[in-house]
């Protein structure tokens, strides 16, 4: 133990001798190493933060609430570019129960860049999600209902708890010392510049290193694999009254000519807004023109005409009565 403990000191001296020699020999080298540093050591010990919840079901191998936390988290990096995969960080599974009901939780975080992004476009919002729920099904093979609703709250759970689950936290200093980079030279040091960060030895612990043993892998998913040409559907969209002229609700009848079953329809209505996703074929993503009740709106389908009516009561209406 002393002889680990003076080994480990005498490295510590060396490294800052080194970077003496350097803030001497080469000041302006010494000074972007030192902000390198600074900024890579700030990423690492950012913490996750909620932004949105979504509600749906696990479908299989048993069927069980499931509330999905999408978070923000600079430790994660962007994507290069629209074509490159998008990393997600997925962390595992937990049941819990309020009273007698009992869900499933699981925390998903991305760099903030693309949830900003989405909160901005209806289109990337969606494609993240689906990313997000595809990325659970093949992590934990999971079959989930694509039918999902975005909660009024940024997060189940509590806080402590998603951010334990995703950073795995790890407090031994020997597992922390044995992930340090051990190549560090002055070579190195006076060899690294701004132009060319990437070269920049790391004192802190490897990018690509997620703290704790067991913390979860950073899963890519291409956006290519969404980039599906959906066609638009022919839809017909009413607003129904009553006796006396009052807007009642919205009525969508919504053609998918080559579909035969409901099972291939996926649907979320929002207060605001509705999008009809159809077995890779169709896509519909309408603003409403009034605000609807999501819990009391209905769908069915019409076989026969291959039709998708849904039916979404008025919120202004449900208030006057």
């Amino acid at each position: 133990m002393e002889s680990s403990s003076k080994g480990l000191l005498t490295q510590v001296t060396q490294f800052w001798n080194l970077l003496d020699d350097l803030a001497e020999s080469n000041p302006e080298s010494y000074k972007k190493f030192i902000q390198q540093q600074l900024k890579e050591g700030k990423q690492l010990c950012a913490t996750p933060e909620p932004q949105l919840c979504l509600q749906t079901r696990i479908l299989k191998p048993k069927e069980k609430i499931l509330f999905i936390n999408l978070c923000q988290w600079k430790r994660i990096p962007a994507p290069q570019s629209t074509t490159h995969p998008v990393p997600l960080s997925v962390g595992r599974p937990e049941d819990m129960s309020e009273t007698s009901d009992v869900y499933t939780v699981i925390d998903v975080a991305c760099n903030p860049d693309i949830l900003q992004a989405a909160e901005k476009d209806q289109v990337k919002k969606n494609q993240l999600i689906w990313m997000a729920m595809k990325c659970i099904e093949e992590k934990f093979q999971f079959t989930l209902s694509h039918f999902y609703h975005i909660t009024n709250f940024k997060i189940k759970g509590s806080i402590q708890r998603m951010k334990q689950n995703l950073m795995g936290i790890q407090t031994d200093p020997t597992y922390l010392r044995e992930k340090m980079r051990k190549e560090l030279t002055l070579e190195q040091i006076r060899n690294s510049t701004v132009s060319n960060p990437d070269q920049f030895p790391h004192l802190l612990l490897p990018e690509d290193h997620v703290s704790g043993q067991t913390g979860c892998l950073i899963e890519e998913i291409s956006s290519k694999e969404i980039q599906v040409e959906m066609k638009r559907p022919a839809y017909e969209l009413k607003i129904l009254t009553d006796q006396n002229e009052k807007p009642l609700k919205i009525e969508l009848e919504v053609e998918l000519p080559g579909i035969n079953s409901v099972s291939l329809c996926d649907l979320s209505v929002s207060e605001d807004d509705l999008l009809i996703e159809v077995s890779e074929k169709y896509r519909l993503h309408l603003n409403l023109p009034n605000p609807v009740n999501t819990e009391m709106t209905t769908a069915k389908f019409i076989k026969e005409k291959a039709t998708l009516i849904v039916t979404m009561p008025l919120v202004k209406f449900l208030h006057q009565e």
